[in-house]
């Protein structure tokens, strides 16, 4: 795999941007299904894999475990987990490793399920708030595992030998927790009942590449998943949806730059409401032949409610409008004619990037760490170039939007947290008229 430099992004400003870009296959969903891989000895093809830094690490990780990885070709891969190293999940390496990616956590449901053990770290990511691991562990739980927590080595012991399906009520609705519980359950015998299971399409993706290996799943696309456990699953081929998020991104782009941005199969992917909240501040997006076209606009008016209140724009769990673009939200909104509040409900550290904006001449008020009152400026003023970090994904590519439309040379530090989530994105902006420089 190829080695991305530097650690900063110099960013001209005033961009206009022309023309087509391909979003990649999606960060969340390859996370899901490549840990799905270890549930079978047979060969799994993945194909639309994104090449980014925690696709590359988690890859890493199944072959420190014995997975035998082929890559075909950029964004295809085969993988055939039919020799597992055991005693590597223990390892101070494995530990090591497994903590700079969070989606490692994914490899404990099918290790719990195909081999009676799996040991997890504390997981990294993003710092975007409380994410605990209770919806994971309380799961595994009530299927019959065994819990310890080496307090010394900061990991996790899942052990279960017996597992037996069982109804489980979580009690919250993580998309991981989902995932890790469902990937256990599909090779646990008896049914496994998940309510208040969350449905974002990585989920539904998950369930039908499960199905295809030979699982029993009910209910895709609902809150209330219902698998019959199976004795073993086949291999597979499973192609990757495109990345929702960076369409959005892409979207809130365009409208920022006022450039029109052809995104290339971008309405292949399950867009959900996504489209309508970026219309409740005022941008235009139209669907043609599968592709996602955002014109180019001078000014874009925030609606108001019927009752003539401001606009307020918040997160919540699928079919909702996801917390992972309200960031970009935000950001578009500091240009928009008009003022609409942005409530950050589910990460309470996801609005602290505000006082970036601040300082390039946005007129935000931070009411809490929740939520945030956007003023718009409708291109009255241009934000102002500065020096700043990225403090996780989201946030680094919207302070990238910000940047490109701001007047002057911004200078981006900290940018391996974009490349954990967006595939070459210097270089795909720059070939639709961008200049972003790699330090």
């Amino acid at each position: 795999m190829g080695q991305l430099n530097g650690n900063s992004f110099k960013v001209h400003g005033n961009a206009k941007l022309s023309g087509t870009i391909i979003p990649q296959g999606a960060k969340n969903e390859a996370l899901q299904v490549i840990s799905a891989c270890l549930m079978t000895s047979e060969e799994v093809v993945m194909n639309n894999v994104p090449d980014i830094i925690d696709v590359r690490r988690l890859i890493e990780l199944l072959k420190g475990l014995g997975v035998e990885v082929n890559r075909v070709n950029k964004s295809t891969y085969k993988f055939k987990a039919s020799d597992i190293d055991l005693d590597y999940l223990a390892s101070a390496e494995y530990q090591k490793n497994a903590k700079r990616i969070r989606g490692s956590v994914m490899l404990m449901g099918p290790m719990i399920a195909r081999y009676g053990k799996a040991f997890m770290p504390k997981p990294g990511g993003d710092k975007i708030g409380r994410r605990r691991l209770d919806a994971h562990i309380n799961g595994f739980h009530k299927l019959g595992a065994r819990f310890d927590f080496d307090k010394e080595r900061e990991s996790y012991f899942l052990g279960g030998d017996n597992l037996k399906g069982a109804y489980i009520l979580m009690d919250e609705i993580s998309v991981t927790g989902t995932a890790n519980i469902l990937m256990a359950a599909a090779l646990t015998r008896g049914e496994t009942t998940i309510y208040n299971a969350a449905c974002e399409p990585y989920l539904q993706q998950l369930c039908r590449m499960l199905i295809s290996m030979g699982a029993d799943i009910e209910g895709i696309g609902s809150n209330r998943l219902i698998i019959n456990g199976v004795e073993s699953l086949n291999g597979t081929e499973h192609t990757i949806q495109p990345d929702f998020i960076e369409i959005g991104s892409f979207i809130g782009l365009a409208a920022m730059t006022q450039s029109e941005i052809t995104i290339k199969g971008g309405g292949n992917a399950d867009l959900g409401i996504i489209p309508s909240i970026f219309e409740q501040i005022g941008i235009k997006v139209r669907e043609e032949d599968n592709d996602i076209i955002v014109p180019s606009q001078e000014v874009y008016e925030v609606q108001s409610f019927i009752d003539g209140s401001i606009m307020t724009i918040y997160d919540s769990p699928w079919p909702g409008f996801t917390p992972d673009l309200i960031s970009i939200l935000l950001v578009v909104a500091t240009q928009a004619q008009g003022s609409v509040l942005i409530h950050q409900k589910m990460f309470e550290s996801r609005l602290f990037f505000v006082d970036k904006l601040i300082d390039m001449g946005a007129q935000i008020i931070l009411c809490d760490p929740h939520r945030a009152t956007v003023i718009g400026m409708g291109r009255k003023q241009n934000l102002r170039a500065i020096e700043m970090t990225s403090p996780d994904i989201r946030a680094g590519v919207s302070l990238l939007i910000a940047a490109l439309s701001a007047d002057g040379i911004s200078t981006i530090h900290n940018i391996q947290q974009i490349d954990r989530g967006y595939q070459d994105i210097d270089t795909r902006l720059n070939a639709i008229g961008a200049r972003i420089e790699r330090l």
